[in-house]
């Protein structure tokens, strides 16, 4: 029984308020002392009685006392019932407050390995000798050689607002570093083919580094660019392996994570190609680190993100999509977005605004990259990949597909 009581705490504290609710009940139901009452009966037939002799008010001095005494018993009852009240709630409140304590996470600072492939020490120190690789909107890409001779890819995080990055840490609050201490973890957990994991992290005083697998292909951005300088070749073959690979990986974020993740930056630039132009999601959820449950403002201007990025700051799955279908856009045209092409098209969002027009008007096959078009099934397989294209870039989110569907949607080209 004591190990009952102890393991439920607040079936002894019921026991205790039911007996001194008893104990209350069975004060109050005690009755009070009265004085007889005295019928007189008066007959036509029958003489006055004679007055009864005067009556001691030694009864009602006892009356007046056990009433007085009753009051006093109610008052500390009611009082201990009281102060007993206010005792559990104030023993349940440090009670919360403790198991609180106990189950936050603690605010982890240094360097934190995920694999054991890398050692943190190794990782901190080699930081310092790190070669820079590309730079983005909200940070620098670095080459790493560690000690055992693995090759790691590092980010230096940079907010495009001072204040509202993750590294500055007299800024932030122990909540904030803890949210991102828990969105760097379940970065951790990530495993699929097309989707870089998190190896490892370090937390210095005034920047956040994390450490991917180093990808040697480059980005979409760079081998698209060197598309059209004709210095690469990429066949539609290839293209539609892009494609499918990047709706894979936003199929695994959107509905094989638990809870899901958000990429919230998906443009060419973090979509990492290995020799065989596999793709691999890069920076899955990092502007969430920065933006610290705000808009981030790099997102809101990406020429690549949805519409309600901007107007309303919501993103969701379906924003993932849309900017799926820009990328999309760029494989089947060649064209970037940026490109002085589109400047005649009514600003944001010309390369999809042009599809569309392209595709109502009957073009769409205008609209083709021309350095992949040869033969006639894959030149029609590319107009219903246009039409894909153009579902991905809905205005209302509503209207695109989840991830889900992408992919059946991609890989039915060839038997369409």
């Amino acid at each position: 029984m004591e190990m009952m009581a102890s393991k439920n705490p607040t079936k002894t504290h019921l026991l205790l308020l039911l007996l001194l609710v008893f104990f209350l009940s069975l004060a109050c139901s005690q009755p009070l002392h009265s004085e007889p009452m005295s019928t007189t009966t008066t007959t036509a037939t029958q003489p006055t009685p004679p007055p009864p002799p005067p009556q001691s008010k030694i009864p009602h001095a006892e009356a007046g006392g056990a009433a007085r005494l009753r009051r006093i018993v109610l008052g500390v009852l009611f009082g201990s019932l009281t102060g007993f009240l206010l005792s559990l709630a104030f023993l349940y409140a440090i009670r919360v407050a403790i198991l609180h304590a106990k189950y936050a996470p603690a605010i982890v600072r240094g360097p934190v390995s995920f694999t054991p492939q890398i050692s943190p020490k190794n990782l901190h120190s080699a930081l310092p000798s790190a070669q820079p690789l590309a730079h983005g909107p909200n940070g620098k890409y670095y080459k790493l050689v560690l000690d055992n001779d693995v090759t790691v890819a590092v980010k230096r995080l940079e907010a495009s607002r001072p204040e509202a990055s993750p590294s500055s840490m007299p800024n932030v609050s122990k909540s904030d570093m803890r949210r991102v201490q828990r969105q760097l973890e379940l970065l951790a957990r990530v495993r699929h083919q097309n989707v870089m994991g998190l190896k490892a992290y370090v937390r210095e005083a005034d920047r956040l580094s994390l450490a991917y697998d180093f990808v040697p292909g480059g980005s979409l951005e760079d081998v698209m660019k060197r598309v059209r300088s004709l210095q690469v070749n990429l066949n539609w073959d290839a293209r539609n392996r892009i494609a499918i690979g990047v709706a894979k990986g936003l199929r695994y974020l959107h509905f094989e994570c638990t809870p899901r993740i958000l990429h919230c930056s998906l443009k060419p630039s973090n979509v990492m190609l290995d020799e065989g132009f596999e793709p691999r999601l890069a920076d899955c959820g990092v502007s969430r680190l920065i933006a610290s449950g705000s808009a981030d403002p790099e997102l809101a201007s990406s020429l690549y993100s949805a519409p309600e990025c901007y107007q309303s700051s919501r993103y969701t799955d379906k924003s993932d999509v849309y900017s799926f279908g820009m990328i999309l856009g760029v494989l089947l045209t060649g064209r970037d977005p940026t490109d002085h092409f589109f400047s005649g098209e009514t600003g944001r969002g010309g390369l999809a605004r042009w599809l569309r027009h392209m595709q109502q008007s009957g073009d769409a096959k205008d609209a083709l990259d021309s350095s992949v078009l040869g033969e006639e099934g894959e030149e029609d397989e590319m107009v219903m990949a246009v039409r894909v294209a153009i579902i991905c870039l809905s205005d209302l989110p509503a209207d695109r597909p989840s991830s889900d569907e992408l992919v059946p949607m991609l890989t039915q080209l060839h038997s369409l």
